[in-house]
C-alpha cells in the first residue's frame, strides 16, 4: 500500500553554531513516528510562494513546534512580551501553507507551537506568557526531561481527540510558554490541563484539523502514537 506523503514544516536558525550559513532544522524522531504511522516524510523549506505547489505534492501536513512564537500581531495583540522570540520567515511559510491546507480542506496535524500556528491561522487568540496571564503551580516548560511526562491533561468526551485515543486522560510532556487564550469559530477545545490552561484543539467541520500542545512523536503516553497514526490515516 502506498504510503501518503506528509509535510513537516522545519524550524529555521541563523548562521553560527552548526553552520556558518543560516541552517534548516528538526528532531528525528518528528520524522521517525510519522514512518512507525505509516507515512512518507518529506521536509517542507520555507518558501510562502511555493506553499501551493507544496500542497500539490503532499497529502497532509504537520506544523512543527520549536523555540519560536506567533507573532501577536496576527491575532491584533498588543507589542510582543518580552519573553517571545519571533521567526519571521518561518511564521510567514508556516500560516501560508497552513491556510493553503485548510482552504483545500487537508488533513493538517500542529504540534506544540504548531498547534499555536493552526489555532491563529483558524481565528484563536493566545496566551503570550503563561506565568504572567493564567499564574499556575504546573510547570508548562517541565523541568524534567521531553521524554518523561509533565503533566496529564483531560480529554473532552465526543471529540476527534476522545475517539482517536479511546482515553479520558493522557499523560503529556509540556515546553511551551504560549497557549491558546480563546478559540476561533468552528473550534472545539479538545484537552486541558489540571489548572484549565487549553491543551488541544480541533475544527469537527473538516477533514483533520488537529492540534496538540505537547510532543506525541516522543511517545511518552501510549495514546501518543494513535495520534500520529489517526492523521496518517486522514493523510491516505
Amino acid at each position: 500500500m502506498k504510503r501518503p506523503v506528509i509535510g513537516l514544516t522545519l524550524d529555521a536558525e541563523p548562521a553560527g553554531g552548526w553552520s556558518k550559513l543560516p541552517w534548516y532544522a528538526l528532531r528525528q524522531n518528528y520524522f521517525s513516528a510519522v514512518i512507525a504511522a505509516g507515512g512518507l516524510p518529506v521536509a517542507l523549506p520555507h518558501a510562502p510562494e511555493l506553499a501551493a505547489d507544496y500542497l500539490d505534492a503532499i497529502d497532509g501536513l504537520l506544523v512543527t513546534g520549536g523555540a519560536f512564537d506567533v507573532d501577536p500581531a496576527l491575532w491584533g495583540d498588543e507589542a510582543p512580551h518580552p519573553k517571545v522570540t519571533l521567526k519571521p520567515g518561518r511564521t510567514d511559510f508556516e500560516l501560508a501553507v497552513t491556510r493553503g491546507a485548510l482552504e483545500r480542506d487537508a488533513p493538517v496535524l500542529g504540534i506544540c507551537g504548531g498547534q499555536q500556528l493552526l489555532a491563529v491561522a483558524l481565528g484563536a487568540t493566545l496566551l503570550q506568557h503563561i506565568p504572567d496571564e493564567l499564574p499556575s503551580d504546573i510547570a508548562h516548560e517541565q523541568p524534567n526531561p521531553r521524554t518523561e511526562p509533565g503533566h496529564e491533561v483531560a480529554i473532552a468526551p465526543g471529540t476527534l481527540l476522545a475517539r482517536i485515543t479511546g482515553r479520558a486522560r493522557m499523560a503529556v510532556n509540556s515546553a511551551h510558554h504560549q497557549a491558546v487564550k480563546q478559540i476561533g469559530p468552528g473550534m472545539v477545545v479538545n484537552a486541558t490541563a489540571p489548572d484549565g490552561l487549553i491543551e488541544g484543539i480541533e475544527a469537527p467541520g473538516r477533514r483533520f484539523a488537529l492540534g496538540v500542545q505537547w510532543h506525541p512523536e516522543y511517545a511518552v503516553d501510549a495514546a501518543d502514537p494513535l495520534i500520529l497514526r489517526a492523521f496518517v490515516e486522514a493523510c491516505a
